[in-house]
């Protein structure tokens, strides 16, 4: 809705607008929560105290894509539509749907109240530590790599527990938009942190034991940067969950950060940090693979072990997000009917209180 001066509707203070919109600390820019689609996406290139929140994670779309397409054109890496891929290009759904869903989540949801409600949840089940390139090694490692008892768990349990995870991560975040809001920054932070200690067994793993490459091979030399970029991965993830909890720097000058830098840009700013070290570890694991020779088979030799298949990548990863989907749709038809009648109500007065040019 427009006002008939062709301006766009003024911002808000946070004494203007409903309760369960107000942010800690957030004092202006706010967008009356029953914006049309295309009052919104206009919104993106408006400072309202929104748009950074959008901007931090649409940008870094792009900067992720031109890093992962990066692998396809070394020496040696077969064809992105091998096998040998199908687990990296999982990882990059994951990550793809989480940046453009939290993105659109910031960007939409002043389109009623039921919207924001239900959002659209930033999940952390994108964790790219889970991403096992399962190369078929020409022999068996020796007994000072492989732990049999880790294998079992990597071969059987490993997936579903990071499936469970996700679906706990979802059902915990969406009840702290209707039940558990008094601890919400926390739970929310706890539900980010999760995932993590689940899906980065592998890294875990990988860290602890020997490396299965000689030490004079150039497969060793290009996983050697694996664990610096996994500790940078891990120091930004707790720097992000500091600024989510903290409501640092807003807490100290309220109203001073409403449209730019608040915690929560800073919040995505570290997520993605996290995540492009991430995709650099993977990156650097990929190409000692595809440096050793033992580790890559010929076309027509047959593999000891199984390998990525589309049930294993693009299956599990279909089901997990209709379940996600799933849970979202439901907690929006309570959402809707928990504040349908609060936003059909906004709905009448709106054109009665905004109707000031500024």
């Amino acid at each position: 809705m427009r006002l008939n001066c062709g301006q766009p509707l003024p911002l808000l203070r946070h004494t203007d607008v409903p309760p369960r919109v107000i942010e800690n600390f957030i004092l202006t820019g706010y967008r009356f929560p029953n914006y049309s689609l295309r009052e919104c996406l206009l919104s993106a290139f408006r400072p309202t105290n929104e748009t950074g929140n959008f901007w931090t994670h649409f940008l870094p779309v792009f900067v992720f894509s031109f890093y992962f397409v990066e692998v396809f054109g070394w020496q040696g890496a077969p064809h992105g539509d091998s096998p040998f891929f199908y687990p990296f290009w999982n990882y990059f759904i994951g990550v793809f749907c989480l940046l453009m869903a939290s993105s659109m989540a910031h960007l939409l949801n002043s389109m009623s109240l039921v919207v924001r409600e239900a959002g659209i949840v930033k999940r952390g089940s994108h964790n790219g530590s889970h991403m096992e390139l399962e190369h078929e090694p020409a022999e068996p490692l020796t007994s000072s790599y492989a732990i049999p008892e880790f294998g079992m768990f990597f071969d059987t349990f490993y997936i579903p527990s990071a499936c469970l995870v996700a679906i706990i991560c979802i059902l915990s975040c969406c009840n702290t938009r209707q039940r558990w809001r008094k601890h919400r920054y926390v739970i929310r932070t706890l539900v980010f942190l999760l995932p993590f200690l689940v899906s980065s067994t592998p890294v875990f793993y990988r860290l602890l034991t020997r490396s299965p490459y000689s030490s004079t091979s150039s497969s060793f030399a290009a996983s050697s940067s694996t664990s610096t970029f996994f500790y940078r991965h891990c120091f930004w993830l707790v720097v992000s969950a500091v600024f989510n909890i903290s409501k640092f720097p807003e807490r100290l000058a309220p109203g001073r950060f409403d449209i730019w830098g608040h915690s929560h840009q800073w919040f995505h700013c570290c997520t993605f940090l996290s995540i492009l070290d991430e995709l650099h570890m993977i990156k650097a694991e990929v190409k000692a693979i595809l440096l050793s020779p033992t580790l890559l088979l010929p076309h027509d030799t047959l593999p000891l072990l199984p390998g990525p298949t589309v049930a294993s990548t693009y299956g599990v990863m279909l089901l997990l997000q209709t379940t996600i989907i799933s849970i979202i749709v439901w907690f929006s038809w309570q959402a809707n009917c928990i504040y349908g009648p609060e936003r059909d109500q906004l709905a009448k007065e709106h054109p009665k209180k905004h109707l000031k040019c500024h």
